[in-house]
């Protein structure tokens, strides 16, 4: 049984949620500065604490980070260096050297790290995972993401919303994250961007617009294109393959479920195509398959757990769009280990 204490009850309700459709989990402790709301949250059989420094303390094997951006280095390393894995809400760092930082911890420590990207876990994913394998995709051609939500004036009264020194990003760090990640995870990492960013929607620090154009390994394109203006919360995904197109629903924060098309270029390949996608085994959905592959990382099992590594490549592209916009030039990936916002983009 692996023992969990949540730091944070907003989106640590839905980690929370989570755990408790697995089995092999146990949450343990929960820290919350609401106190109406923790006392909920644990009920009878998990222990409230008032602070991080105590869950560090408690006899627990991971300890799953669901604080504001700007805690999450500082904690993950407190927390490594206690002797705990890890598990991190995004984004895992607000730089790369705090990347650097946490990955010395989990070195010294000999522990694990799991970078939240729960959007890469549902049916949809496991199916373009089965069709790759069954040699029915092909390579990387094209893809359009589209992140495309309504955050208001409400959403931002939380202090350390669109602020650079709590959410120490905005559009791009905290919304197309995720978008981001599945491109990188499902068709090829990204080896340039150029970025335009904007601040349209609100009167926040940060921005809320973006448009963007990856080039990825291999020499596919990406365009992503993000807002948090939109009528109503959407997430889009297509990719285009040598021989395939895939394309999303609109879900905006479970993408991999819902009516997904799976069209093969060569009309005579869409039998096999209907019929993988048939069969394929699915795995559970968003934090649930998130957080079942961390569990099997963690008992030594064959898993396809976020890692470190891939929460590194997400603050490294997201180092590189911010350095795009100001420069108003192509930025290739990877960067220099003396790029000027090694240390942090935040102006």
């Amino acid at each position: 049984m692996i023992r969990v204490a949540i730091l944070g009850g907003g989106i640590g309700a839905q980690h929370l949620a989570a755990y408790e459709m697995l089995e092999g989990f146990r949450v343990t402790h929960l820290v919350d500065q609401d106190a109406d709301r923790c006392a909920s949250l644990c009920g009878e059989t998990i222990v409230p604490l008032e602070t991080v420094d105590a869950a560090l303390k408690m006899d627990v094997d991971l300890i799953d980070i669901c604080l504001p951006p700007h805690l999450h280095a500082p904690v993950a390393i407190a927390a490594l260096d206690a002797g705990k894995h890890v598990i991190c809400e995004k984004p895992l760092a607000t730089s790369l050297s705090q990347v650097d930082a946490i990955a010395h911890a989990a070195d010294r420590a000999e522990k694990s790290v799991f970078p939240v990207f729960q959007y890469r876990f549902g049916p949809a994913f496991d199916r373009v995972t089965a069709l790759q394998e069954a040699g029915l995709v092909g390579a990387p051609r094209m893809a359009a993401l589209e992140t495309h939500w309504n955050r208001d004036a409400a959403y931002y009264a939380v202090p350390w919303r669109g602020m650079w020194a709590g959410e120490q990003g905005g559009a791009v760090l905290g919304h197309a994250i995720h978008a981001h990640d599945l491109l990188g995870a499902f068709m090829a990492p990204i080896r340039a961007v150029t970025a335009r960013l904007g601040t349209l929607i609100n009167k926040i620090e940060t921005e809320d617009t973006a448009a963007l154009i990856f080039e990825l390994e291999g020499g596919a394109l990406a365009t992503s294109s993000v807002t948090l203006g939109a009528a109503r919360d959407e997430t889009r995904l297509r990719f285009v393959y040598e021989h395939m197109t895939v394309t999303s629903n609109t879900n905006p924060y479970a993408p991999g479920e819902g009516t997904w098309t799976f069209i093969a270029r060569d009309p005579d390949k869409q039998a096999e195509v209907d019929q993988v996608c048939a069969t394929t085994p699915l795995s559970p959905t968003g934090f649930a398959g998130f957080l079942s592959e961390v569990g099997m990382a963690l008992e030594g099992k064959d898993n396809r757990a976020v890692t470190l590594a891939d929460g590194a490549a997400s603050i490294e592209l997201v180092t590189a769009i911010y350095a795009s916009h100001r420069e108003a030039a192509r930025v290739e990936l990877p960067l220099a280990k003396d790029h000027p916002l090694r240390n942090g983009w935040q102006p």
